[in-house]
């Protein structure tokens, strides 16, 4: 491969404009390695995606075709419904396209004009756009016969789109608006060079056998239905792999000084206006009625929580007064964008809650950076950090934001820890850190948050007893460290593969006795393991050993026991590790240690 090129240039007033722009002074340019190199490259090729569609499907209304975190899509209206076999069809006139090499050209043309050109040519949905556009002037794009309305920038040419694939077909609503057409939309994805893309799709097949909804049926774990979508229902070994994580919350929680406490699911409307929720987040929420009082189900734990806190008078001397509590949630989310236990529509949040004073802000916050880092190096996670400011939809005062916003910086900088700023995406009360985990594909996945909030104390008017004997307003910090526990065991599902370490895993041991005679000694053995409280299965299948130890291996398990004569003569078992085969004959005590 030779020097890498361009993708888009930016001026000296720091405008991104297309390479082929003429009269615009340069002052550096932009790569397909850089982030908006990419979206650059993605959203010419949903372009070119559209070019063949039409090509194809003359009667295909085209919509919008932007980029996305990974790729790309265009949405169209046509009454064709896209097969596997189509999208190899599209994918080949897309190659012809690109070796026709057009230039791709931007026209700035009045919004009358463009709307002319659009009506004449059928395309109602850009029509649309433009009757919503008040500018007098409109950019759009031209690549041989295909015209597009869009701001840019894009590539050169279509010649510079190298390698790309059309992953998926799937119905999507104009506008997300269900009262809308529904649209057919197309995904892709495409790359400088084709072992860039090759690399992708082995990515792609990984994270396939990785997928945790695939996982969580093959492993017994949990199940999805009909009867509750959004709603997920987990299963004995799924549950036992949440509980074994909530017990080690819990004694990490414990030796850092934070209490539990539990809040009720339904609160009265009054308590979620006072809080801002009504006003801030109420599309979100679930609601009901009892005795003509209106209630909502509560999307987030801090009002109930400030309740408990309020319900007596608390000293400085408490402070910083940590309240935690893994609360069930419930918001609101459309049904196109459910995904597992990824996205769903209740989910347990391992909140906590800490008042404290002014001055210890600094400290607090490191000491959670600290909790957060702990249960983050436990699962094996890399992670990056984020620095969310002020959103446009905020309470409070532009002074409290900025001591807010300066207080959490200062923390990071104290202990020297790297972190972007993520501009306008704080929580509507206060700004917060956030914590991206990256697991063992390098995939992002935003979990633990750290908010700070002067706001709720003053809307709640919580005080406090201070030293000198006065009521003052407490400083109070919203965090979590896992974030959603079912969200946190799918990213574990497929961060393991599935495999989970023995610690976690739900079924730690499984003892396989040869044949019958040897059932009473398999038996005893695993009675010994669960006294222990290693978590034992006895396979008393009528199948072969060799049936048995792939159905174990199948299933995860980190240890298995095999028992024939020779072990119930020596009183030992047989040990098969996981990922290291046959360990050989082992004495009960040395497989004790071994397990724990």
């Amino acid at each position: 491969m030779g020097e890498k090129q361009p993708v888009a240039a930016v001026t000296e007033d720091g405008r991104m404009v297309d390479l082929n722009r003429k009269g615009e002074k340069v002052e550096k340019y932009i790569y397909f390695d850089d982030k908006e190199g990419k979206h650059i490259y993605w959203h010419s090729t949903s372009h070119l995606l559209a070019q063949a569609v039409k090509r194809l499907f003359p009667e295909a209304k085209y919509t919008i075709g932007p980029s996305i975190e990974e790729g790309f899509y265009y949405d169209f209206d046509t009454p064709h419904p896209f097969t596997e076999d189509d999208l190899k069809r599209i994918e080949k006139t897309m190659v012809n396209i690109a070796r026709e090499n057009l230039v791709i050209e931007r026209e700035d043309i009045p919004r009358e004009k463009a709307l002319e050109y659009f009506k004449e040519q059928g395309e109602s949905y850009k029509v649309e756009l433009l009757e919503e556009l008040t500018e007098p002037m409109v950019s759009i794009y031209r690549q041989g016969e295909f015209v597009d309305l869009c701001r840019g920038p894009h590539l050169p040419s279509t010649g510079r789109i190298n390698a790309f694939k059309l992953l998926s077909v799937s119905g999507a609503y104009w506008r997300g608006d269900e009262h809308n057409p529904m649209l057919q939309r197309i995904y892709g994805i495409s790359f400088e060079t084709k072992e860039q893309l090759e690399e992708y799709l082995r990515f792609l097949e990984e994270a396939k056998r990785r997928d945790h909804r695939k996982l969580g049926r093959e492993l017994d774990l949990f199940s999805l239905q009909e009867e509750g979508p959004g709603f997920p229902f987990f299963h004995p070994k799924g549950m036992t792999i949440i509980n074994t994580l909530l017990e080690k919350w819990r004694e990490e929680h414990r030796k850092r000084g934070y209490q539990e406490i539990q809040t009720p699911i339904m609160l009265d409307r009054s308590l979620w206006e006072r809080s801002g929720h009504w006003d801030h987040y109420r599309e979100n929420m679930y609601f009901s009625q009892v005795e003509e009082r209106e209630f909502a189900i509560k999307p987030m734990n801090c009002p109930g929580g400030i309740l408990v806190y309020q319900s007596r008078l608390h000293s400085y001397r408490e402070f910083p007064l940590r309240m935690a509590e893994l609360g069930l949630v419930h918001r609101h989310e459309l049904s196109g964008v459910l995904h597992g236990l990824m996205r769903v529509r209740c989910f347990t949040q391992d909140d906590a809650h800490i008042y404290l004073e002014p001055h210890q802000i600094t400290n607090e916050i490191i000491e959670v950076m600290d909790l957060a880092d702990y249960f983050y190096r436990l699962f094996g996670f890399d992670y990056d950090i984020e620095l969310s400011t002020r959103p446009e939809n905020s309470m409070g005062s532009d002074q409290i934001w900025e001591m807010a916003t300066s207080s959490l910086s200062k923390a990071l900088e104290k202990v020297n820890k790297p972190y972007k700023i993520n501009e306008g995406d704080g929580a509507f009360y206060g700004p917060k850190i956030d914590f991206h985990l990256k697991d063992s594909l390098r995939r992002r996945w935003q979990c633990g948050t750290i908010q700070l909030d002067f706001s709720m104390p003053e809307k709640f008017d919580l005080t406090y007893a201070a030293e000198d004997g006065t009521r003052q307003r407490p400083v109070m910090i919203h965090r979590t460290v896992l974030g959603s526990i079912e969200r946190f065991l799918g990213i574990l599902i497929e961060h393991y593969a599935g495999s989970f370490p023995s610690w976690l895993a739900p079924v730690q041991v499984q003892v396989l006795p040869i044949a019958d005679r040897h059932m009473e000694y398999a038996g005893a053995i695993k009675q010994l393991l669960s006294e222990k409280d290693i978590r034992t299965e006895l396979n008393q299948e009528k199948a072969t050993l060799g049936a048995k130890i792939r159905k174990a291996q199948l299933e995860k398990i980190p240890f298995i026991l095999v028992v024939g004569d020779s072990e119930v003569e020596k009183n030992m078992v047989a040990v098969r590790d996981r990922n290291k085969g046959d360990l050989g004959p082992m004495e009960i005590d040395k497989l004790f240690e071994l397990v724990k």
